[in-house]
């Protein structure tokens, strides 16, 4: 029988994410969230497609790609939905990096003129860049490729937004917009005992109707249950490596705090891919800091 004290799922967890936007019935959800989010970008999107997660470079040397969500629209555009759960070294080049898939499969093999479809890359992020921020109001970054001296937008088809979600502080009373009830429900899902009169809209009725785990069937609370123990795990390991380095403050310090945090999630049984993305290091520092244990 489930522990779990909260209604509904939390978003941030691979289930959670996956069960609200990754399924072909709650595509609607998906539809709803790219339309407020590049409202004024792009026409209204009516129907996305899911495309398989996993996509393979061109040779077998090639690193391979697994994104969240991946779907193309019914005039051709690309999205990729990525949600991130903690800071990594080299994130914006992995954003950047999974943007060249949606590039290179748009190649046609008959003569072709490379006119291509927009792409953009989301990704919902639980953390911020950067805690010393002079702008902590600022949540959304919106980049393309500009002119450096006019700095006007000089390719309007590759789009990467960035949501710094732990920003978004606004009370239920002080939303705006549709845009921001997203936020909101994103940030604060797993908080709520009920909806919101503010929120009692179809497309949230709806989101809520599919997040409350009362309806899961065992399989489901199974797979939910273990994707938020992983989801604890990570948050915690990174707190106890966050709070040790900062107390010893020299690269010993930060050396053995990644040690205890690995071992942590050993023995909670997560994946290298997931140690890798959680401590933000990378294939051959894993294996050094593993061969150290």
């Amino acid at each position: 029988m489930s522990t779990l004290s909260e209604r509904y799922i939390n978003p941030f967890t691979d289930f959670g994410f996956k069960k609200l936007f990754g399924e072909e019935p709650n595509k609607d959800l998906l539809l709803d969230f790219l339309n407020e989010l590049l409202k004024g970008e792009t026409g209204r999107i009516t129907d996305l497609t899911y495309i398989r997660t996993e996509r393979l470079g061109a040779t077998e040397v090639d690193r391979k790609a697994i994104f969240d969500l991946y779907c193309i629209s019914e005039k051709g555009e690309r999205f990729i939905v990525e949600l991130q759960k903690t800071k990594q070294t080299y994130f914006k080049d992995r954003t950047v990096y999974y943007s060249t898939f949606p590039i290179q499969e748009q190649a046609e093999r008959t003569p072709w003129n490379y006119e291509l479809q927009a792409i953009y890359t989301v990704a919902i992020l639980d953390f911020v860049f950067n805690t010393k921020d002079e702008t902590p109001d600022k949540y959304r970054y919106d980049v393309k490729l500009v002119d450096t001296d006019t700095h006007t937008v000089f390719y309007d088809k590759l789009t990467f937004i960035y949501l710094e979600m732990p920003k978004f502080q606004k009370p239920l009373e002080a939303l705006t917009s549709r845009f921001e009830k997203w936020l909101y429900v994103l940030r604060n899902l797993n908080r709520l005992e009920q909806i919101p009169v503010s929120l009692q809209e179809r497309i949230f009725e709806k989101l809520f109707k599919t997040a409350e785990i009362a309806q899961f069937t065992p399989d489901q609370m199974n797979a939910y249950e273990e994707s938020l123990k992983h989801y604890r795990d990570l948050k915690n390991s990174l707190d106890t490596a966050r709070d040790e380095g900062r107390e010893e403050g020299r690269e010993e310090g930060r050396k053995e705090a990644l040690l205890k945090a690995i071992n942590g999630f050993i023995q909670a049984g997560a994946p290298d891919e997931m140690i890798r993305k959680g401590l933000g290091v990378s294939e051959e520092e894993l294996a050094q800091l593993k061969r150290e244990l």
